[in-house]
């Protein structure tokens, strides 16, 4: 894979922030949402993309997840909504948290889906029926240690499905066995998250996205340095790598002079590539190496980058965030 190569292919102007995305495999087709709380079917190859937008949620989109034939989103309203895809049509909405749904994840097999919120609550739910299958609560408490409300960000399987991941503001990560919903482990990456004690009492940052490698005996922790300013996001994105099963920090990242927040981590199917999406006013897609221990290329984008799908081992990779749509090729 050159990342080098990686060129800027098509960019599409929209008029809403859009902070989930999910590809259908084999086509140029994508299911995107966000600010204007709909849902949105893009056909990114063709010469004057069509958009199908269907009912969503009452307020914004956050998070998008496809599986089969249903598209699965989470709201700042609490909801989980599951859209059949080829019709477009409701097939059910869930109340399925107190306050805003940050991240949901599909297992590998289909037949879960995990939903994280800012009531801490980690919640299985069954696909098939929308019936709750679990809930993990108390691990992640709903303070900071300074007595502001804490969010449950982000969460990610494993790709055998085994294992679970989730993250707080605070930096604190948690192994899941997925199956029982027994911890396994916990580490901390405390320099994802700022407190100001001065000029505004504010905390503000925390990890905003996590992977497995395709192993699974790595997690990747995406979010941005300490900040100094905490009225803009003036500080580099930061990726730091675990072996979770000893809770060891083996590599950490920083994406030198591209500020904002981390909100994708992905590894390449052969384990020794991560990308890492984000940024703050401007965007970036970031390859870190892990045999060369660094990051080996940078790519501009013209966006903040809220959301990415990629297909084809990283060939091809969509980006969604504010107010475009733009998707990128790499040799």
């Amino acid at each position: 894979m050159n990342v080098a190569s990686i060129k800027l292919e098509k960019s599409v102007a929209r008029q809403d922030i859009l902070f989930g995305v999910a590809r259908v495999p084999g086509t140029g087709r994508a299911y995107v949402a966000g600010s204007d709380f709909k849902i949105h079917e893009i056909d990114i190859d063709a010469p004057k993309p069509e958009v199908r937008t269907f009912p969503g949620h009452d307020t914004y989109v956050t998070t998008l997840a496809l599986t089969a034939d249903l598209i699965i989103t989470g709201g700042y309203d609490g909801k989980l909504v599951w859209t059949k895809a080829s019709a477009g049509t409701r097939v059910r909405e869930i109340a399925a948290h107190k306050l805003a749904v940050r991240r949901v994840a599909v297992s590998p097999d289909g037949k879960t889906v995990v939903s994280v919120a800012d009531d801490m609550a980690i919640r299985f739910w069954n696909v098939a029926n929308g019936k709750m299958v679990r809930e993990i609560t108390g691990e992640h408490t709903p303070l900071t240690p300074q007595g502001f409300r804490s969010m449950l960000f982000a969460c990610a399987f494993s790709a055998d499905g085994k294992h679970l991941a989730t993250a707080d503001k605070t930096g604190h990560v948690v192994i899941w066995e997925a199956a029982t919903g027994k911890k396994v482990n916990t580490f901390e990456v405390p320099v994802m998250y700022t407190w100001d004690p001065n000029a505004r009492r504010h905390s503000i940052g925390g990890p905003r996205s996590l992977a497995f490698s395709p192993d699974g005996t790595l997690v990747a922790i995406g979010g941005t340095g300490k900040i100094g300013n905490i009225d803009h996001l003036e500080a580099d994105g930061r990726v730091e790598i675990f072996r979770w099963q000893k809770a060891e920090k083996v590599h950490e990242f920083v994406t030198d002079g591209k500020k904002g927040l981390v909100e994708h981590l992905e590894f390449h199917p052969n384990g020794e590539i991560v990308l890492a999406a984000g940024g703050a006013g401007e965007g970036f897609l970031s390859f870190i190496d892990l045999k060369q221990k660094k990051i080996v290329h940078q790519e501009k984008v013209p966006m903040n980058v809220h959301a990415v799908a990629t297909t084809d081992g990283m060939k091809s990779i969509l980006a969604v965030g504010h107010q475009r749509v733009v998707r990128f090729t790499v040799a």
